[in-house]
């Protein structure tokens, strides 16, 4: 099977997926979710005219020269507002959040009074409307206060609180079935033999899958047997996307292949004309998308970031446009050969928002180090030709 472009990968991956179907969730479950509807406001915010101070809620009129001495009749609190309805020469005793007397257009604030028991006196002319907040001031019934496709943020929980929604309504996240497969893995706290290694891909896998917004069911390691590696694809069948690591070549201890085409599923591609993680593989399971990751640690997590994290956005209606960004070269690079690199870098942004990413010396996608230190991935293109300090390159951040 012919080496496939990246983006040709992603579109193939991509094509005909849907945002997943909503379900709603209480406010306090909403942190992190995706609205999968709008919310339009069922009511005014806020729903009376109502003091923006501590002070006296008077008719304007009353008070265009002073000093004014008005008669209180009353007091209007938050919860406790006043009922009666103001007469000319009158005032009522207001605090901030409390609603407005009828009759009465402005509020002065405490300052600008003096208190002498019921008689109180107004050293400053007001304006009409002059320290209210009017209702509807924030919103008003039948607005749009949140879109569809929005990531909702604690800012966004409480304008929906503001407006009254108890539950949103929010796609539901999809399930990422992980197994990771090979005998010389061992899980971490284990005793690893002399010739095993300690377990990272599926950990790592799955704070990321988790991190986007989906739920993770992690399977753990798979020893290398076709038997074995198929009673475990046969119980991810519920899930929206499998995704294993290691195992997907056609070597004599690679069986995820072979097993997953003997489990139904249809698999579309498989190698990229990328680096890190050339060896690549999707297909398809009725409901079911599955990524074969490699086994590296850096070439799993550079294949995750390129077909995981959009198939995840897809599934949950957020974008999946193109996010790689401009930056200046660090240091010079070499021409490239016919595969697309994704180069570990640094990245430092400066007050006036320019960018410089600086590569790592060494590549070597086993190196974990380096990708943790890593704030982007230098994007280059197949045969690109050199390279020079200062140029300008496209880079992907590491957010994750």
């Amino acid at each position: 099977m012919a080496l496939i472009p990246v983006e040709a990968a992603r579109a193939r991956i991509l094509k005909g997926v849907k945002p997943l179907p909503a379900e709603e969730v209480k406010l306090d479950r909403a942190l992190g979710r995706v609205l999968a509807r709008p919310l339009k406001a069922i009511r005014n915010q806020p729903p009376f005219d109502s003091s923006a101070m501590d002070g006296y809620a008077v008719t304007a009129a009353d008070v265009a020269e002073t000093p004014a001495t008005l008669k209180l009749i009353g007091l209007s609190a938050a919860g406790h507002g006043f009922t009666g309805r103001l007469k000319p020469g009158q005032c009522v005793r207001i605090f901030t959040g409390a609603p407005v007397p009828k009759g009465a257009d402005a509020v002065v604030i405490q300052e600008n009074t003096e208190a002498a028991g019921q008689d109180i006196t107004i050293l400053q002319p007001l304006n009409p409307g002059q320290n209210i907040r009017f209702a509807g001031l924030d919103f008003r019934k039948g607005d749009a206060l949140l879109p569809a496709g929005l990531r909702l943020g604690a800012r966004d929980i409480g304008l929906a609180a503001a407006a009254n929604a108890p539950k949103l309504a929010v796609h539901r996240r999809p399930v990422v079935a992980l197994i990771a497969t090979g005998d010389e893995l061992v899980l971490p706290g284990g005793k690893p033999r002399a010739d095993q290694i300690v377990s990272s891909n599926s950990h790592a896998l799955a704070a990321m899958a988790e991190h986007l917004g989906a739920r993770v069911m992690n399977f753990g390691i798979v020893a290398d047997d076709l038997k074995a590696t198929g009673r475990a694809i046969a119980r991810t069948a519920k899930a929206d996307i499998l995704v294993t690591t290691g195992g997907a070549s056609v070597g004599d201890h690679d069986y995820v292949q072979e097993a997953l085409k003997n489990a139904g599923v249809k698999i579309d591609f498989w190698k990229i004309a990328m680096r890190p993680g050339k060896p690549f593989m999707y297909g398809r399971r009725k409901h079911q998308h599955v990524l074969g990751l490699p086994g590296n640690p850096v070439s799993a997590l550079v294949c995750a970031r390129l077909f995981l994290k959009p198939l995840i956005d897809a599934l949950l209606g957020l974008s999946t446009g193109d996010d790689e960004v401009e930056a200046r070269l660090g240091a010079s690079m070499k021409e490239n050969d016919s595969r697309q690199d994704y180069v570990r870098a640094t990245l430092v942004e400066a007050a006036d928002g320019s960018r410089t990413a600086t590569p790592f010396a060494k590549q070597d996608s086993s190196m974990q180090r380096t990708f943790r230190e890593a704030q982007a991935l230098i994007v280059r293109p197949p045969f690109a030709k050199v390279a020079a300090q200062g140029d300008v390159i496209k880079i992907l951040r590491l957010d994750f």
